[in-house]
């Protein structure tokens, strides 16, 4: 029998991270893959009050629209455990995500190729309050139909920015893109110790 104070979920460190990006790009399906514990989702059915207001093209299928928050957990390791808080993507929500920034280390802005413009607003978010980030691409249905160096001069990406491919529905490949983030977020903590020397 371990003792109370054994719990490696007590010791570990949390770090929020944000999960953002346009409308329909799989922010709830990412946090929802990833999650190791049921995620909470405040989703709600498209209804049509949003026709005219939301844009649907190259999203016509999709019923539902996050309109405050997903929250989901992943346990990194026994040091550190992340809580996932994936962003409402409507322009009419963006109001929120000036609370869901508030002590964020960092974001994962997912982008999808068919609608890269709907991408925009997010890295302008997060440049603009100076947090990092990485960019993960949804290739929807491992569909890659564009390259890498492609998708980062269409959005013009500081080559510092990481980006990487994935597939929002498999755990493993999204659990690859946090660990980006964390590594990105390593790397520019002791970029400046390294630099004094």
């Amino acid at each position: 029998m371990g003792s109370a104070g054994s719990d490696p979920a007590q010791t570990a460190q949390a770090v929020k991270i944000l999960i953002a990006g346009g409308f329909g790009v799989g922010k709830t399906t990412l946090v929802g893959a990833v999650s190791e514990v049921a995620p909470l989702h405040t989703e709600e059915y498209l209804t049509r009050a949003s026709v005219g207001v939301d844009d649907l093209v190259g999203v016509d299928g999709k019923t539902t629209t996050t309109v405050a928050l997903d929250f989901g957990r992943i346990t990194i390791s026994d040091e550190l455990v992340v809580y996932l808080f994936g962003t409402p993507g409507q322009e009419r929500f963006w109001f929120m995500w000036n609370d869901l920034v508030l002590g964020a280390l960092g974001a994962v802005v997912l982008v999808d190729t068919r609608r890269l413009e709907v991408s925009f607003a997010s890295i302008d978010f997060f440049e603009s309050r100076g947090v990092p980030f990485v960019v993960a691409v949804n290739c929807f249905h491992n569909v890659r139909d564009r390259t890498p160096e492609e998708v980062r001069t269409a959005l013009d990406l500081d080559p510092q920015v990481p980006l990487v491919m994935c597939d929002a529905r498999e755990r493993t490949e999204g659990r690859d893109v946090l660990l980006t983030l964390v590594e990105h977020l390593m790397a520019r903590s002791s970029a400046p110790r390294s630099a004094g020397r």
